[in-house]
């Protein structure tokens, strides 16, 4: 019987080998590491719930919806409180709140009158068309201003990516942004036909579309999964390499031994596809892969007595632009997220250090990253006492960076996969950063085997 590897038991992989088992196909999953779930981790300790990595879904497309009604896991999922839909800029180091509609930035105090004049004259600026590759940083400050760009981009593409705005491409990490412009000429013209069409359509655009979690943390997912994939997903289990044989299938060199499938799925990272063998007819160079940007990060979960915070923590939470001149990227009000996130009476918020701004902060001891964070929200949240709860994990090599120039690996994946037939590549690296891009990316890439096979 015909069967699929998956490499690697990330979101992407967990969810494309739930679909590939549920259509029939049997599949083995391998992961290097000792659990399923890559960078989703979550803690319950102290009636705390801290989330080590990403903390929440955003329900961008139907599939999303889709897996977790398949999974069974609609009874478990819960959506961000209504009321902490606020989120919060820094600017002058205060938290200043992010207008609720589009027409409220006139009259925030997050821009001055050059910038709010700049959004004015952004429909008559002229499009690009010498399809020339930009920066997101040239892009905002072309359309926009540099002030647009300072105060507001830099402090969002902390928030993304953990990235630098002056580097980051607008083609590959901003691709809706750049899409306005193509089709419309203009963000604010095609923001107005996009809402037209929803409209008509009931969509719901991006930043509005419903975030969620589970009871116990976004663990419960991947937990789910591997639950349902049973024996098929083989932990500790590092692949050393993958060679396809003349008769078409491939051999899949883990450290269990040498097993054949028809197809094979990677779902891996792009920094650690160099060291994979890959050895086929056609000669196909991962070399390229060590290339791609990969920052470090270290998440920091602190909780707090409420009477020993100033700030109400009520919203989503805070970006921090550079300028500003802390250390943290962002934090996150946790606590006012979701519900049983905190002990009565406590606050837990979660902070960013590193990125590409301060990568060299990421890799500190717990206790100075602890000590980092609590300067930083003595000033920006009034906290005038040490934590009482915390938890540190550092990610070495957190997000892929779609910088300038990424076209070229995404390329290189859609060749190895015409020149290699039964080889397939998704997740972060090609498919988009958030944890919503990853589902989707294994729902397709389930697809694409499917149709491989039939």
């Amino acid at each position: 019987m015909k069967s699929a590897a998956i490499i690697g038991a990330g979101i992407t992989g967990l969810t494309a080998g739930f679909y590939l088992q549920k259509a029939g196909i049997p599949v083995v999953i391998y992961e290097a590491s000792d659990r399923p779930g890559g960078a989703i981790r979550s803690i319950r300790k102290e009636s705390y719930l801290a989330e080590c990595g990403p903390n929440t879904i955003l329900e961008t497309c139907p599939e999303i919806p889709q897996l977790i009604q398949d999974a069974g896991l609609v009874s478990r999922r819960l959506y961000t409180d209504s009321n902490a839909e606020a989120r919060y800029v820094v600017r002058d180091r205060k938290p200043v709140a992010m207008p609720a509609h589009q027409l409220g930035i006139f009259t925030s105090p997050l821009l001055g009158w050059k910038s709010k004049w700049a959004l004015l004259r952004e429909p008559f600026v002229a499009p690009r068309r010498d399809g020339a590759e930009e920066s997101l940083a040239d892009f905002v400050t072309r359309r926009l201003s540099r002030e647009f760009l300072d105060r507001l981009v830099d402090a969002l593409a902390a928030g993304i990516y953990a990235g630098d705005p002056a580097r980051l491409s607008i083609t590959h990490a901003f691709p809706r942004l750049k899409a306005l412009e193509d089709q419309f000429g203009s963000l604010i013209k095609g923001q107005m036909a996009l809402a037209r069409r929803r409209k008509k359509t009931g969509e719901v655009a991006r930043d509005r579309a419903p975030k969620f979690s589970f009871d116990e943390g976004l663990e419960v997912l991947p937990a789910t999964l591997a639950a349902r994939l049973k024996e098929s997903l083989q932990l500790s289990s590092p692949v050393q390499a993958m060679t396809r044989s003349p008769d078409g299938t491939w051999q899949v060199l883990s450290s269990r031994g040498t097993t054949s499938h028809q197809a094979i799925l990677y779902c891996g990272t792009g920094h650690q596809l160099p060291s994979l063998g890959i050895h086929a007819p056609a000669q196909l160079d991962v070399s390229v892969f060590s290339e791609i940007r990969y920052p470090p990060v270290s998440s920091v979960v602190l909780g707090f007595r409420r009477a020993d915070v100033a700030h109400a923590c009520s919203g989503f939470g805070m970006l921090i632009p550079r300028m500003e001149n802390f250390r943290i990227l962002g934090t996150l009000f946790s606590s006012s997220l979701f519900p049983n996130r905190a002990p009565e009476g406590h606050v837990l918020l979660t902070s960013y250090v590193g990125g590409e701004r301060f990568p060299e902060l990421a890799g500190r001891t717990e206790g100075e990253l602890v000590d980092i964070v609590c300067e930083d929200l003595k000033i920006l949240l009034g906290i005038h006492a040490p934590p009482v709860f915390k938890r540190v994990s550092f990610h070495p090599k957190a997000i892929p960076q779609y910088n300038v120039g990424h076209g070229r690996f995404k390329a290189q994946l859609d060749s190895m996969e015409n020149r290699a037939p039964g080889l397939f590549f998704a997740g972060h690296f090609r498919d988009g950063v958030s944890l919503g891009d990853s589902i989707a990316a294994g729902v397709a890439a389930a697809r694409r085997v499917q149709n491989f096979f039939s």
